[in-house]
C-alpha cells in the first residue's frame, strides 16, 4: 500500500528539510546538505507516487552524508 503525502513530509522535516513552500498543491522542501530539493505535489490525504517516495529516500540518504 502506498505512504500518503503527509507521511513523506513527516519523514523530511524529521530529517532536517526545511519547506519552502509552493505553488497550489506542491510543496518544496530544501536541506543545507542536499543541493536538489525536493518537490512533493499533492494534497496530504493523497497517495504518494512511486517516484516520490524514491525521491525523498534518495534525498534524506544524501542529507545524512
Amino acid at each position: 500500500m502506498p505512504r500518503k503525502i503527509r507521511e513523506l513530509i513527516k519523514d523530511l522535516e524529521a530529517a532536517g528539510f526545511v519547506n519552502r513552500g509552493g505553488r497550489g498543491s506542491h510543496r518544496k522542501f530544501v536541506h543545507s546538505k542536499v543541493s536538489k530539493s525536493v518537490i512533493l505535489s499533492g494534497q496530504l490525504g493523497d497517495d504518494a507516487k512511486h517516484y516520490q517516495e524514491k525521491d525523498v529516500k534518495v534525498a534524506i540518504e544524501v542529507s545524512k552524508r
